[in-house]
C-alpha cells in the first residue's frame, strides 16, 4: 500500500469522524434526556467487483450506547 493510499484512507476516516460527531450531537439534542441511544457504525465496501469479488469482503460493525 502506498503512502498516498494511506493518506486517502485517513482523510476519509477523519471526514467521517467529524460528520459522525456532528450528527450524533445533533441527534442527542433532539432525543429525550435520560434514555440511552444505541448506535451502530458500519464500514462496508460497496464496490462492484463483477465476477471476481475479494475472498473476504470488507465489513466492520461497531455498536455502542450514548448516554445523555
Amino acid at each position: 500500500m502506498t503512502e498516498t493510499e494511506r493518506d486517502t484512507i485517513r482523510r476519509l476516516l477523519k471526514t467521517f469522524g467529524i460528520q459522525a460527531d456532528e450528527a450524533m450531537v445533533a441527534h442527542l439534542a433532539r432525543t429525550p434526556q435520560g434514555q440511552p441511544v444505541k448506535i451502530r457504525l458500519i464500514l462496508e465496501d460497496l464496490s462492484d467487483y463483477g465476477p471476481t469479488p475479494p475472498e473476504t469482503p470488507l465489513h466492520l460493525e461497531i455498536e455502542g450506547e450514548l448516554r445523555s
